[in-house]
């Protein structure tokens, strides 16, 4: 074997595991979820007792929020001194998700690399934005689970109470030294790595040149321009992803029930528990968003069958969209540089 083929074989097995590790996970826990349910009657469920209008309404509200999405991070590329035209940010922000539900996370690359590409901007940069709008998600989330974690306190105790062997495992691992060695060891490692000096042409010169760029896209958000619009897009993007679950909860009368026993805190905590699962490598949350959102109505005594019945409909819905949406984005993408081209030729033709 040569030396070249063997160089290229540690690459190809790094990019071969990113796709198979999503893709294991989630064929993992579909398996696991539909061996224990009838499938027969989940259909039933779904045919018979779904009112669809209430999931066509959920799916236009996501629709919204993909629009908030792409005028938040206009405002933060904007003030990085990138002009690109609102609709071809919603093209990019449409593409990311279809391309997620082959390849996560794939999808953050490129439509870092298309705006990049398409505005003669830097990546790394562009990237940087990028970093910054996901890192204000995770923001989000974390400060509404600790808002869903009061309001469903009482419910989780009795949850936890009627499963101790689930409570003693949650206690092992967050109280586990190891746990916070390895977070240590961590930190450590990268505070090591990017203050190391280094030639500017090696490989850790090049690493923290990159970082330096990811900085700049990020911290733009401290000091640009519209910080008010910025905030009430991300209230926006949320409010409009949680419309999109408590709506399609009206969907089922089992769904439609609890959330008037409960209220909205019933769909909120479920919510909450889907958005945290869609952070778990898999393709488009398939797997982890069901397991997340059946566990969360079980602490409002919905039935097993019934919330996996709502479960798969509104992601498999959800999933359909983005790959609509994703179509016609890339058409549109592709007319969009027909056209740039047929423009620049029409200059160069007159210079």
């Amino acid at each position: 074997m040569t030396k070249s083929k063997q160089k290229g074989r540690p690459g190809w097995l790094s990019q071969l595991m990113k796709f198979l590790i999503p893709l294991v996970i989630t064929v993992g826990l579909c398996w696991l979820m539909f061996k224990e349910i009838n499938f027969r009657e989940m259909m039933d469920i779904i045919h018979r007792q779904c009112n669809y209008w209430w999931i066509a309404l959920g799916l236009l509200i996501s629709v919204l929020a993909q629009f908030f999405r792409a005028c938040r991070w206009n405002i933060q590329l904007q003030a990085l001194g990138v002009n690109a035209p609102l609709h071809i940010l919603v093209y990019s922000i449409f593409g990311t998700y279809a391309i997620n539900l082959l390849f996560p996370r794939l999808g953050e690359v490129w439509r870092t690399g298309y705006v990049a590409q398409r505005q003669k901007a830097t990546f790394s940069t562009v990237f940087g934005s990028m970093v910054a709008d996901r890192l204000a998600d995770t923001i989000t989330v974390f400060l509404m689970l600790v808002w869903a974690f009061l309001l469903a306190s009482s419910h989780i105790r009795s949850y936890l109470a009627q499963n101790q062997e689930q409570y003693e495992g949650i206690v092992t691992v967050v109280t586990s030294p190891w746990l916070w060695i390895a977070a240590a060891a961590c930190i450590a490692f990268a505070w090591w790595f990017l203050t190391r000096k280094g030639a500017k042409d090696t490989f850790f010169g090049k690493v923290q040149n990159f970082v330096k760029g990811l900085w700049q896209g990020f911290a733009v958000v401290g000091t640009m321009r519209g910080k008010g619009r910025w905030l009430l897009f991300t209230v926006g993007i949320w409010g409009c992803y949680f419309l999109q679950m408590y709506v399609s909860m009206f969907a089922f009368p089992f769904t439609r029930d609890a959330v008037s026993e409960y209220g909205v805190s019933m769909a909120f905590v479920t919510f909450v528990l889907g958005s945290i699962a869609m952070g778990v490598p898999s393709n488009g949350g398939i797997g982890p968003w069901q397991w997340a959102v059946v566990f969360a109505m079980s602490f409002y005594g919905v039935e097993h069958t019934n919330a996996v019945a709502f479960a798969n409909l509104s992601l498999g819905s959800t999933t359909l969209s983005l790959i609509l949406l994703g179509i016609f984005a890339f058409v549109a993408i592709i007319l969009d540089k027909k056209k740039n081209t047929k423009l620049n030729t029409q200059i160069n033709s007159k210079t």
